[in-house]
């Protein structure tokens, strides 16, 4: 009888305002996450939270924005003794933010991908030491050991990824197979990734590519899937039935968050015809290609999440296999059917919950096989 491998489930939040840097700092940031930490905390399992540093640091500028600041600090502590972990996330647009008739502007580049090799190495280095400076108060041994980029921009690069091995990141999880995006804010396209599910080392200069060799920073995807072709025909019934105009309404409103689409602009680059062809037609074909962002997923489509990494997981042979999940407390509102998804998965003999300071230090440490070109 096979043994059914065990599946290491990283649960991770980018943590931050909307993408233009609207909205209420307490209400999409603080109030959400203690929500979540306090879910996490009953059930007896760990977080992992990327802080989105850029936007603190812009803040600290601010004199008006001192006390939001604080509060920051004093969530991000106040998480972290509570044994969850806090990790390095970036967004380059709040680098030079000006804040004018009670709103940011933040006009600079979205993809830290098309910075100068030393103003992208500044912000890092800022960002990391920022918050390895808050958090060594409460833990000496405190170190930033993974990133997520923001918009998932970290390919092709000719330095990211060195940059990344300079400041001591272990691996990087802005990989998510699949996504493809060409809007007035970012260009990408991971669609044609050569490791979609399982820890690698990544060619160097780009991080699409699997390395024919053992490199100095591992690759953790983040994990997508393949909806059911059931819940992409249920999806386009309620938009005829009506809620598709609720959920332009919301779309509109939220302009600029973290989102998987909507977020970084119009497709207006994008032709009709193949906007009809892969959201109308390809969905059926192969079923919905889906972020496996917590905040986005209802109870039905968690389970479908769980049950392809499981499948994926059987068919990789491996006995231990981990999973990097995404969520955004921006953007969470049905906490029940997460606390629900959470409370059987934490009942199955075949899942565990990582923090990513652990995954790194597992990785280091050989317990998941890390792919290269020529074997697993």
């Amino acid at each position: 009888m096979t043994t059914k491998p065990t599946i290491h489930l990283a649960l991770v939040d980018d943590w931050e305002l909307r993408g233009n840097g609207s909205g209420d700092v307490r209400e999409l940031q603080f109030q959400p996450m203690r929500r979540l930490v306090s879910i996490y905390n009953r059930i007896g399992i760990r977080g992992s939270f990327n802080a989105e540093v850029m936007q603190q640091l812009t803040f600290r500028k601010h004199p008006q924005f001192n006390t939001l600041a604080d509060e920051w600090d004093q969530i991000v502590t106040e998480t972290f003794r509570q044994g969850h972990d806090i990790q390095l996330h970036v967004h380059p647009q709040w680098h030079n933010a000006e804040y004018k008739d009670g709103e940011w502007n933040l006009s600079s580049d979205w993809s830290i991908l098309n910075y100068p090799p030393e103003a992208a190495r500044r912000m890092l280095e800022d960002a990391k030491t920022y918050l390895e400076q808050l958090l060594t108060k409460v833990d000496p041994n405190y170190r930033c050991l993974s990133f997520r980029s923001g918009a998932w921009c970290i390919a092709p690069s000719p330095h990211m990824l060195q940059l990344l091995v300079e400041l001591g990141i272990v691996f990087d999880m802005s990989i998510v197979a699949g996504v493809l995006y060409n809007t007035r804010n970012i260009k990408l396209d991971y669609t044609n990734c050569e490791e979609e599910f399982l820890p690698y080392y990544p060619v160097m200069t780009d991080a699409r590519r699997v390395s024919n060799k053992v490199e100095p920073i591992i690759c953790v995807p983040t994990n997508s899937f393949y909806a059911s072709r059931r819940y992409v025909l249920l999806s386009h019934m309620q938009k005829v039935g009506g809620k598709f105009k609720q959920r332009v309404a919301s779309t509109a409103s939220n302009r600029g968050n973290g989102g998987n689409t909507e977020v970084y602009g119009e497709w207006a680059e994008v032709s009709l015809m193949r906007r009809v062809y892969q959201k109308g037609v390809v969905p059926y074909i192969r079923g919905k290609h889906t972020i496996s962002d917590l905040a986005q997923l209802d109870y039905p489509l968690l389970k479908e999440m769980l049950d392809s990494i499981r499948k994926r997981a059987r068919q990789s042979a491996l006995t231990d296999v981990p999973i990097v999940l995404e969520n955004h407390t921006k953007d969470l509102h049905n906490f029940a059917a997460i606390e629900q998804f959470l409370e059987e998965a934490a009942g199955s003999s075949d899942v565990k919950f990582i923090t990513l300071r652990e995954l790194a230090m597992d990785l280091k440490q050989g317990k998941f096989k890390i792919k290269t070109r020529s074997k697993h």
